[in-house]
């Protein structure tokens, strides 16, 4: 697996390890490679695949699949959210009608919407 196209840096991954179940200092098994875990999952999240798609560089699928169940269950994602959303580097983008401009079809051009009376109204 070519390393150098990993999306977690050292950086992010020092960030974010002390967040992440399975620490030696924890109770009960250590956790296998959750660096690779993070990788299996933004794969996963870029290509849109399906679980059973996934390379099995990052190891078998149904664990994968297991794991990211219960990282979900538990909050851990949660958790690795707040640990990163006061960095203004990771902030999400957010895209509104003041920046992104609607092609005429999609408002309705050529005469715009014509609104025809009722026949309520019509008859009355």
């Amino acid at each position: 697996m070519n390393e150098q196209r990993f999306v977690v840096s050292d950086i992010l991954w020092q960030r974010l390890e002390p967040h992440l179940p399975g620490k030696v200092s924890d109770a009960g098994a250590t956790a296998k490679d959750n660096r690779l875990f993070l990788e299996a999952v933004f794969w996963r999240v870029r290509t849109g695949s399906p679980w059973r798609d996934l390379p099995p560089a990052f190891g078998h699928w149904n664990s994968q699949f297991r794991r990211f169940r219960w990282w979900a269950k538990s909050g851990t994602f949660e958790c690795l959210f707040k640990a990163v959303s006061e960095d203004p580097d990771l902030e999400y983008a957010l895209i509104d009608g003041t920046i992104v401009q609607v092609h005429q079809k999609a408002s309705g051009a050529k005469g715009g919407l014509k609104l025809r009376p009722s026949d309520a109204r019509a008859a009355g």
